[in-house]
């Protein structure tokens, strides 16, 4: 059934495409799927489908990076992290460097590990690297709201959390924007429901589909946005993803962060300073906040690469408009964020390269 329901809906989607629609996907996991299924190969080359900022480890700033380093240079600490921000530079080094010179740098694989480490690491301090989006923050909430609780006085959060709907309405505010159509990141949908992504035809009138990560599901998103595209229909918002993206999303979740968090600006890498759009800690847990006990002076300066990466956060470029794609950046030797990361935009078009 399914099968035959995908057949039609391509049939369908390449029909109604007598012209050029540009479609941004904003999640790195549905950026991964769409090239996983080879979703772009079966339908027509006027749909053109760009991949946005919703890669935490793209988007984390130099500056933020060169922090946690000069931490590790200044002070007696651990630094914990996932292992996908290892790899990512700062202006001149990553972490996996200061690993290599004998640096006390772990790979931990839920923010909820931390608690068990300090506790059994009392006479160590430990900084945790808490990167992501809405999706991740509630967990990150958690563990410092934890932490708090059970006075923990050696473990210590550097955040950089980030919203995604300023970040949305950055890239839509953009004169040079181009994108007719969006499918909302699923997982930050299941946290802040999908009420969260209404101001995307309400303020722009940019039709919206908030979608799951199965090939039906991505051609279903696809085929409700041409059709409002091609038709010239009224524009709507659309959640088809009921099954585990409720209006209102996770009250509980949203209680947490409510509760640990404060809202922010912040430096978006490749983008820029964005307004309102990151998720700080709040005065109640400070003692936890790792950037009000370890205090380091980071010099403004900027990586200098040819990488393109800016322009394929924001959908103006697919990864292979970047003259550093495959030719001299690839995942083993990485020139750009987005190479460095699984879920980064170029790094999943090199891995699929023969099937994109």
């Amino acid at each position: 059934m399914d099968k035959r329901l995908i057949q039609n809906l391509i049939k369908e989607i390449n029909i109604m495409a007598d012209k050029e629609i540009k479609i941004m996907e904003v999640c790195g996991t549905h950026t991964q799927m769409i090239a996983k299924l080879g979703i772009r190969s079966v339908l027509s080359p006027k749909i053109k489908l760009l991949s946005g900022p919703g890669c935490p480890v793209c988007v984390t700033d130099e500056k933020y990076i060169d922090t946690a380093i000069e931490m590790l240079n200044n002070y007696d600490v651990t630094i914990a992290t996932f292992g996908d921000l290892l790899r990512v530079k700062g202006t001149k080094n990553c972490l996996i460097d200061e690993k290599s010179k004998g640096k006390n740098v772990r790979i931990i694989h839920s923010p909820l590990d931390l608690i068990e480490m300090a506790e059994v690491n009392k006479d160590k301090k430990i900084i945790f690297l808490g990167v992501g989006f809405e999706t991740t923050a509630p967990i990150i909430a958690l563990a410092i709201k934890t932490a708090f609780e059970k006075r923990l006085n050696n473990l210590f959060f550097l955040t950089s959390i980030k919203l995604m709907n300023p970040i949305l309405h950055y890239i839509l505010k953009q004169p040079e924007s181009q994108i007719q159509g969006l499918i909302c990141p699923g997982h930050v949908a299941s946290i802040k429901g999908a009420k969260y992504f209404e101001f995307i035809v309400d303020d722009y009138n940019i039709p919206a589909v908030v979608c799951g990560f199965k090939a039906l599901d991505i051609l279903g998103g696809i085929h409700y946005l041409v059709k409002q595209i091609s038709n010239n229909e009224k524009r709507n918002f659309k959640n088809l993803y009921k099954r585990c993206v409720k209006p209102n999303g996770n009250p509980t979740a949203n209680q947490l962060m409510e509760e640990v968090f404060q809202v922010s600006y912040g430096e978006w890498r490749g983008i820029g300073n964005v307004e309102n759009s990151f998720l700080t800690i709040n005065k109640k847990y400070e003692n936890l906040d790792a950037e009000k006990n370890f205090i380091v002076k980071i010099e403004s300066q900027k990586h200098i690469t040819k990488c393109e990466c800016s322009d394929i956060l924001l959908g103006n470029k697919t990864p292979r408009e970047c003259q550093l794609f495959s030719r001299i950046c690839n995942p083993l030797s990485p020139h750009g964020p987005c190479m460095v990361s699984t879920e980064g935009a170029c790094a999943i078009a090199y891995r699929y390269r023969e099937e994109m």
